[in-house]
Parts: structure tokens; C-alpha cells; sequence
């Protein structure tokens, strides 16, 4: 039984359509669902995981700067008075979020040094 070009065109035609739909399927699905992401999106995540990563490393430092500072006691007693929207500044003005080698602080640093020192143990 010979097959007429028309069918053999329209046959075609819905082959590639199908092909079509599951690629468009698999890609929505793979970005909302699957994990599939931009190489920009999987940068940004990688150095916000790293910065974190390193701020979690060195805040018990600045912790300890500060602990072993002359006047620590009342340094604290201050930090604590300091509304917290202000407290990564004194720290950072304090100068123990700034590491040896390292010519400012990190504000991530003093945020997290603040946190750890004005939290109650």
C-alpha cells in the first residue's frame, strides 16, 4: 500500500513538533524543578557560598580581638548599648574586624563579630 507525500510531510511535521514540545518540556521543567541553572546564576551562588564561608572563618578572630583588647569589658558594655543597626560600625571603628595584613574590615565580618558578641550566653 503506497503512502501519498502528504502523509509522509504531515508525519513529519508532527515528529518535529514533538520534538519541539519535548525539548521546551524539558527545559521549563529542568529550570524550575530540576536544578538547571545560568552559568551567572551558578557563579553568584558559589561566591555568596564562599563569602559566607569566610566570614563564618574569620568573625571568631575579630571575637577575639575584641575580647583580648585593652578595656574589653567596657568595650562590651558599650556594644551592647549601641543600637544594633549600629553595631557592625563600632566594631568595624574598633578596628577588631580588621585582620592582620588587611587595610579595612569586612562588613560582613563586623556584622557577624557584632551578632556573636552581643548575643546573650
Amino acid at each position: 500500500m503506497p503512502t501519498s507525500a502528504w502523509y509522509q510531510g504531515e508525519s513529519l511535521k508532527k515528529l518535529l513538533q514533538g520534538a519541539a514540545l519535548g525539548a521546551f518540556a524539558t527545559l521549563g521543567i529542568g529550570f524550575s524543578w530540576g536544578g538547571f541553572m545560568l552559568g551567572s546564576t551558578a557563579k553568584t551562588l558559589a561566591d555568596s557560598t564562599a563569602n559566607s564561608a569566610v566570614v563564618a572563618a574569620i568573625a571568631p578572630i575579630c571575637v577575639d580581638q575584641f575580647q583580648h583588647s585593652a578595656g574589653a569589658a567596657d568595650n562590651l558594655t558599650a556594644l551592647k548599648k549601641t543600637s544594633t543597626w549600629e553595631q557592625a560600625a563600632y566594631v568595624e571603628k574598633g578596628g577588631w574586624a580588621t585582620m592582620p595584613g588587611s587595610k579595612a574590615a569586612d562588613s560582613g565580618v563586623s556584622q557577624a563579630c557584632a551578632a556573636i558578641l552581643s548575643s546573650p550566653k
